[in-house]
């Protein structure tokens, strides 16, 4: 598995959803109507379809979304640059999984975001949690796990936009930043997968996003 820390890698491979699967034909469908141009529609659930199913397909496309996002910018966010997990002066994040760091311990940017990413990756591997195959049921407790990786997937857009921003401008990526966050919070808002305090250091890209949707 790659690491964020390793310079010659920016950033892991791509999770990938196996074809000839129901979820590699609800990708499908989400990919078609995100080309429509409608985000909103986009992250609709399709008439007659799992909501667990859904969930799943679009937790695997945003992982990898947010991937490639970080991924154009890790050689500016280092240990000297960022040495902590921060969305502007007010809000700070410490690393625990619950298992190998039960207690949050403060780390680096990237290392913050390298441990985040380990950690989704293992989840999305782990059938038990998010299971490959139709005849293997999704567990009851599904929906925080999706909820808990949103919430944390959230971060990194918070740290890229307060910390990151005038390097995005230069490298004429805003507008594709944008977009990808805009999806995004449509598709947490639709269900209700991250807490109002915990989107609070983004709430002017928020309302911005919100306005021109009215």
């Amino acid at each position: 598995m790659f690491s964020f820390m390793d310079k010659n890698k920016t950033f892991r491979p791509k999770k990938k959803i196996p074809k000839n699967t129901k979820q590699y034909e609800m990708h499908k469908h989400a990919k078609a109507t995100l080309g429509s141009g409608n985000l909103k529609a986009a992250v609709q659930l399709p008439p007659k379809e799992d909501l667990d199913e859904w969930l799943a397909v679009n937790t695997v496309d945003f992982f990898n979304q947010i991937n490639l996002l970080y991924g154009s910018i890790t050689e500016f966010c280092t240990e000297q640059s960022c040495p902590v997990m921060s969305a502007g002066p007010k809000y700070e994040y410490h690393w625990a999984d619950g298992v190998e760091i039960k207690k949050p311990i403060k780390v680096s940017a990237p290392e913050y975001v390298d441990r985040l990413m380990r950690w989704v990756q293992d989840q999305l591997d782990n059938e038990k949690i998010f299971p490959s195959t139709v005849d293997v049921p999704f567990p009851k407790e599904f929906k925080m796990h999706v909820k808990n990786i949103f919430r944390r997937m959230f971060r990194v857009y918070a740290h890229i936009y307060h910390h990151h921003m005038e390097k995005i401008v230069s490298l004429g990526e805003e507008a594709h930043l944008n977009t990808c966050f805009k999806h995004f919070y449509y598709f947490i808002e639709e269900f209700d997968l991250v807490d109002r305090r915990e989107m609070a250091p983004l709430q002017e890209v928020v309302d911005g996003i919100i306005e021109k949707s009215q």
